[in-house]
């Protein structure tokens, strides 16, 4: 169990390492290859877009061929992609530095989603919360030192430099994954729903694009022949033999209303370090390390929190009153965003806010996690897992949308590069604040209907104590 334990930490620890690198690299990166926000903002979006339109057939193929074959496989893809993206500055190439991001993201769903399904099946149910809390203490410890290697790397370095730093932490995973014998193929000899796949891929990226391209008049076009997809998809599942998403698993109360938290949460505060890395060195003038050193504060409390109260969740019998109290946190935080108006910067509002954010999501994401996994039978665990691994990376990407929606509505394209340059001008930064105003209010919003779902999704006091 410990060996699967450490792969996992290692393997989990890579994504957001690097996507907190990567926000403080934001500002260097449109200096060099001459782009705006919204294009930057794309450099975050296209990363969790290759992750949600592979996580529903990934979650599929790894309960057919083995959870840990995946695994492997998704590291592997993972490093390349991240090596080629880094090497992407030398051809001065921003297309190819989007598509290795695609990929990057693509291989990080399949280690998040196997991951949390082998700890689910390896540790008992009144160890469960405390090992799903290690691991997701390694996701928010990546997190943690991301902002200030990120910054370091970027100042001194370059910020491409970033790619090449999840080299070692890769291997490690490798070598301690390969040292665990089990593989947990629970469907072995059923086939992958090939049409379903497509379907589900085509839609989530034909309607994901739409989103990305709104309010363009075509961006309306995609969407709407994303719905017309996502019927068939619908129609398709219905009379599939082993269809790829099995909707039968939402009729579990404690998991339909807990996944959509999740969904909530992420889409609420995800945006939240893009924000906030590009406001501290476009109006404060920070430079990278510094701005790093700032954002640190959010997901170096959620570190030592996760692991707290994981371990709490499995002592407490009312599953839903530590979830519920991290998502009422998270609002909290979310809503003193809306109050950034000063010209100059307000540093102690700025890091009572990360802290604030910090603890809502320390004491949200573990428990609501383990009710999850521990809300269906086992042989649903691997769809549980993607399941809850799609919400997750959607709200994620819901939130980067209504990012670059806001600055593109609000803001305007040519408005925007002078994020990238410095905010100089009173209209600029009026804009800046309406923009922060028009995000976070909609994701206040989304943070007030995730914490009723969470609350009202059962207290589940004996656990799955009839599926074990």
């Amino acid at each position: 169990m410990r060996t699967l334990l450490i792969a996992c930490c290692a393997g989990v620890f890579i994504m957001p390492l690097m996507s907190t690198m990567m926000n403080l690299a934001l500002v260097d990166m449109g200096r060099f290859f001459d782009v705006g926000a919204e294009s930057l903002a794309l450099v975050n979006t296209i990363f969790l877009l290759g992750s949600v339109v592979s996580m529903v057939p990934l979650a599929k193929i790894s309960d057919i061929v083995g959870r840990k074959k995946i695994f492997i496989i998704g590291l592997i893809i993972t490093t390349i992609c991240s090596i080629i993206a880094g090497l992407s500055a030398y051809a001065g190439n921003f297309t190819i530095l989007l598509a290795m991001r695609f990929g990057m993201g693509a291989g990080s769903a399949a280690v998040s989603l196997t991951s949390v399904a082998m700890l689910t099946e390896v540790f008992p149910f009144e160890r469960r919360g405390w090992a799903i809390g290690i691991q997701t203490a390694f996701i928010y410890f990546g997190s943690a030192v991301g902002p200030a290697f990120g910054g370091v790397i970027c100042q001194f370095l370059g910020w491409n430099t970033i790619f090449f730093f999840i080299l070692p932490f890769a291997l490690l995973a490798l070598f301690f994954i390969s040292k665990f014998n089990m593989n947990f193929k629970l469907h072995e000899g059923k086939k992958l729903d090939q049409k379903g796949s497509v379907l589900f891929s085509a839609t989530v990226m034909i309607t994901m694009f739409g989103a990305i391209f709104l309010p363009d008049p075509k961006g309306f076009i995609l969407i709407a022949v994303g719905m017309v997809m996502l019927y068939f998809f619908f129609r398709h599942i219905k009379g599939a033999e082993f269809p790829v998403l099995n909707f039968g698993i939402f009729k579990y109360k404690v998991f339909s209303r807990s996944v959509i938290a999740t969904f909530m949460n992420y889409a609420s505060s995800y945006s939240v370090s893009f924000f906030l890395a590009i406001y501290l060195q476009s109006i404060g003038m920070l430079n990278p390390m510094n701005a790093g050193m700032i954002i640190v504060i959010q997901p170096a409390i959620q570190v030592v929190l996760t692991i707290k109260f994981g371990s709490q969740s499995d002592r407490i019998k009312d599953k839903r009153i530590l979830p519920t109290l991290g998502m009422a946190i998270t609002a909290a935080g979310v809503l003193m965003i809306m109050f950034l108006g000063e010209p100059n910067i307000n540093l102690p509002f700025i890091c009572v806010i990360l802290a604030v954010l910090g603890v809502g999501y320390g004491v949200f994401s573990a428990p609501n996690t383990s009710a999850v996994m521990s809300s269906v039978p086992p042989k649903l665990r691997g769809e549980a897992s993607g399941m809850v691994a799609l919400l997750r990376q959607l709200g994620m990407m819901v939130s980067m949308t209504i990012a670059m929606c806001t600055i593109s509505i609000i803001m305007g394209s040519s408005s925007s590069n002078a994020f990238i340059y410095g905010l100089t001008s009173a209209e600029q930064f009026s804009a800046f604040i309406a923009v922060i105003q028009v995000a976070f209010g909609i994701c206040f919003v989304m943070c007030v209907i995730g914490t009723l779902a969470s609350w009202f999704r059962g207290k589940n006091p004996e656990g799955i104590s009839e599926f074990e």
